[in-house]
């Protein structure tokens, strides 16, 4: 667990721990005598017994005993039925399962306790400050800070999403068991759920039937957003700014974020044939689609806590301007209109009041209170006379609408309930009584005695309320973006026009900022830096899409495709040219101002998926989608190979659509991997900032920006870890000079994995350990599969996560490790690495038996 949590060196009690375990080990001992029966549970008890005995005798040196434990375990064992075997295994692994949770749960809880935690923001701002590092440069070092978090899919998440929530819940379960307040019922209650919890999980099928699909793995990572990051962002954002302002006098600015997050999920082509162009153009709308769904819940509670009437009277004149144009499209307002004369007494240069003296009907309530053709979270009270009928859309969707009810009464409750949803009162009644209270109801003295019931009164009716109406107005373009969002994915026509629906982050925090401006100059800041700042946050960081999706494709497939171009045109076979002509032909291609490819050119499937993601690249553009990275990147010409791809698909979008592509070009970003690419990596960066093309491109459009992703994974395979970790330390120093030399900034981005074979262990000590001068306030790093829920499943292990991150790359900003100082320590580090890297290929690759003896270790594992 020390990679999930980095506290390494904390001198914790696990008394709370020992408590929990002991609950939870108790419980499904009781839930199991229940459903698998006292025989069963007593072989459990004796197996566990077995292997505990056998490894304490192992570990005390007393290797005969053992012996004879462990033959003993074997026997019993194989003379078990496969159903038997099943359960035991089941038995044990969700014993595992339950003592992670309440060891997760005791470190949250340990964190809860310390004054000042180490690594936290408090303390890593105050040693910088102590170390004689400025408030100034300090608070625009974080406000500066850009890491990004990337999350990637990986075959070692086996667990389904369905028993992650149910963990999490057991986890929250064990949160509330630690109140001191606790009477005796609530904790009988407390442990009733506890118990449901693990029979429901007894009862769950751990195991995926199915290969999950990349849309799948999407949306569990998009679960993680909803699940913790959604709530632990506003949480770390408001440590962040706490902090800061304790130790610098100034918060962090409500729209700066020093983390923001990107995936891989539905973009990582290599190797994948699965990820198709469909799939990462699906995958983006969807996460649009989620993002517009959280927001809209978000607008939707602060509508109903934003009640209050004073405000800015520059928010005043927008929210009459929503009022008018409601008023010029909405016979709704024709009411308001007539009673109103405050657009006539500013046309007449009067001072204007700051709101009109009368709203049209339901025109200042919260959404749940008022009827709208969207569907609503809250059940309607349908009146004597009306129901909810349910309508067909044009998508096919059932939404419900309240009207009258005709025709016979019996059929109407079956047309107004018929959903299951609101059960009526009447449906006891007589057929008479129905009668009566049906002809009372379609009268008009019956209809307005029933709406003046419903309504308040004149004396109870509640005043306007204008951050209501703007704030009504966002959710309305929110849910029509959202409906434009369903169209696309269904490939159905939207011809919405543009000025109705959120199409970036700045469009939606523009009255957002609005109403936290008015607010504060009202003197309602508390109310202001609550809810409202939150949303503003999260706006801020997840963007209109949540997480930044990211390609990735392997060189070769870039060069296949330039094959069948080249080909097709008569110009010879690309891949059969040496580097310096490949580097003549995209340089003068990338300079023309024509497309390259023929819009009739037939090519092998295999190509036209590559050109097929070019171009929903283009359609999709740099709004939507993070970086392109090529996987085993080894010349310069791969990354313009993409360039020139991703340039022609853009003049290609754009001649179709009649209008500039949305968004700007991606980032190219090579991906160096194994040993041999590592070395020439500093040499391919020059090579490509000498070219005077693609030097302008990054400093045009990148912001004078080169990212370079570094492998963890294939290169530890090429060579082990020892060399991979030295290698990589040194390419990483030879890119970082490469950049320096060509004044251009340079962002690393590290594609760890969870086990140390992938490159992973402790988040922070691995932040620190960068060569000084490649981590200057810009990092990206890939958190990948069961990590991913190991160390973000919870909100509060995410937020010490994020903390994690912003003091790690803060210190390695600020107060970088030194540089070896003696040539004779790095030739020392060389021949170790050579010495290494040597038994390492002995074994794995020139050793014929190796194979064979790993196939018999893994049969006996």
């Amino acid at each position: 667990m020390t990679d999930v949590t980095d506290d390494i060196a904390e001198e914790i009690s696990f008394q709370g721990f020992d408590d929990d375990c002991r609950l939870l080990q108790s419980l499904l001992n009781d839930v199991l005598h229940r459903e698998v029966g006292p025989k069963f549970m007593e072989k459990v008890e004796r197996t566990r017994v077995l292997a505990q005995g056998a490894c304490n005798m192992r570990m005390a040196g007393i290797e005969d005993t053992a012996e004879l434990l462990e033959k003993q375990l074997a026997s019993e064992l194989s003379k078990m039925t496969l159903e038997e075997a099943l359960d035991l295994a089941r038995t044990f692994s969700h014993y595992l399962n339950l003592m992670g949770i309440a060891e997760t749960h005791h470190r949250v809880r340990k964190t809860r306790g310390v004054a000042q935690l180490s690594k936290s923001c408090d303390d890593i701002f105050n040693h910088l400050l102590q170390s004689g590092v400025p408030p100034d440069q300090l608070y625009d070092t974080v406000c500066k800070q850009a890491v990004e978090i990337v999350l990637t899919a990986h075959p070692t998440q086996i667990n389904r999403r369905t028993l992650q929530y149910k963990h999490i819940r057991i986890a929250h379960l064990l949160e509330y068991n630690d109140r001191p307040d606790l009477g005796i019922e609530d904790r009988e209650m407390l442990i009733e759920d506890l118990v449901r919890e693990m029979t429901s999980i007894w009862q769950t099928d751990e195991l995926r039937r199915h290969k999950p699909t990349p849309v799948d793995e999407a949306r569990a990572g998009l679960h993680i957003v909803e699940q913790t990051l959604w709530k632990a962002v506003p949480h770390y954002l408001h440590r962040v700014s706490n902090a800061l302002k304790k130790h610098t006098g100034r918060p962090l600015p409500l729209t700066c974020t020093p983390i923001r997050f990107g995936s891989w999920m539905g973009g990582d082509r290599d190797g994948n044939p699965n990820v198709t162009a469909k799939v990462t153009k699906d995958v983006s709308l969807l996460s649009r689609w989620m993002a517009i769904d959280l927001y809209v819940r978000e607008v939707d509670s602060l509508r109903f806590e934003l009640s209050m009437t004073q405000c800015s009277e520059r928010f005043a004149r927008l929210a009459h301007e929503i009022l008018e144009k409601g008023n010029s499209s909405d016979n709704h307002f024709d009411s308001w209109n007539h009673s109103s004369n405050w657009s006539q007494s500013k046309h007449q240069g009067q001072h204007a009041p700051p709101f009109p003296t009368q709203l049209p009907t339901r025109a200042d309530l919260p959404s749940c209170t008022a009827c709208s053709d969207v569907e609503s979270h809250y059940p309607r009270l349908a009146l004597p006379g009306t129901g909810v009928i349910p309508l067909k859309n044009q998508d096919g969707r059932t939404t419900s609408k309240v009207g009258p009810l005709d025709g016979d009464s019996s059929k109407n409750t079956e047309k107004a309930y018929g959903n299951g949803n609101i059960t009526p009162r009447s449906a006891s009644l007589s057929s008479s009584q129905l009668l009566q209270r049906k002809l009372f109801a379609e009268t008009q003295v019956g209809r307005a005695s029933f709406q003046k019931l419903m309504e308040p009164s004149s004396s109870h009716k509640p005043g306007i309320a204008p951050y209501r109406i703007v704030l009504g107005d966002v959710k309305e373009k929110l849910l029509k973006s959202r409906k434009r969002l369903e169209l696309l994915l269904e490939d159905l026509p939207c011809d919405h026009d543009p000025m109705d629906y959120y199409e970036t982050s700045d469009q939606l925090l523009e009255p957002l900022l609005l109403c936290y401006d008015s607010l504060q100059s009202c003197g309602s800041g508390v109310l202001a830096d609550g809810r409202l700042a939150d949303l503003i946050r999260r706006v801020s960081t997840f963007g209109m899409v949540l997480m930044k999706l990211d390609l990735r494709q392997e060189s070769g497939r870039h060069s296949e495709a330039l094959d069948a171009i080249t080909k097709y045109l008569d110009m010879g076979t690309y891949s059969e040219w040496d580097e310096e002509q490949k580097l003549d032909f995209l340089i003068k291609e990338l300079k023309g101002k024509r497309p390259l490819v023929p819009p009739t050119i037939e090519v092998p499937p295999d190509v036209k998926e590559v050109l097929d993601t070019f171009k929903v690249a283009a359609e999709l553009g740099s709004d939507s989608l993070g970086a392109y990275v090529i996987s085993m990147a080894s010349n310069a010409s791969d990354v313009l190979a993409v360039e020139l791809l991703q340039k022609d698909a853009r003049l290609a979008v754009a001649g179709e659509l009649g209008r500039p592509c949305p968004g700007g070009t991606l980032r190219v970003v090579p991906l160096f991997e194994t040993v041999k690419d590592l070395r020439e990596a500093g040499s391919v960066i020059r090579r490509l900032l000498s070219i005077d093309w693609y030097r302008d491109h990054v400093i045009k459009n990148h912001n004078g920006h080169q990212e370079v992703m570094v492998g963890y994974s294939d290169s530890g395979k090429d060579a082990g870890r020892f060399t991979a970790a030295w290698e990589l330390y040194k390419a990483q120093e030879d890119v970082v000079a490469a950049c320096n030399e060509n004044g251009i900034k340079i962002t690393l981005f590290h594609g760890r994995g969870g086990s140390i074979g992938r490159g992973g262990g402790p988040t922070y000590l691995a932040i620190q350990s960068q060569p000084p001068g490649s981590v200057m306030g810009s990092l990206r790093s890939t958190e990948q599969g069961e990590m991913v829920q190991a160390k973000f499943g919870l909100p509060q292990m995410a937020v010490r996560q994020l903390e994690i991150y912003t003091t790690a790359v803060l210190l390695a900003t600020l107060r970088p490790p030194q540089p070896p100082r003696e040539q004779k320590w790095r030739n020392l580090m060389d021949d170790i690495s050579n010495l290494s890297c040597r038994s390492y290929r002995s074994t794995v690759y020139e050793n014929p038996e190796f194979l064979t003896s790993m196939k018999q270790h893994l049969r006996l594992s």
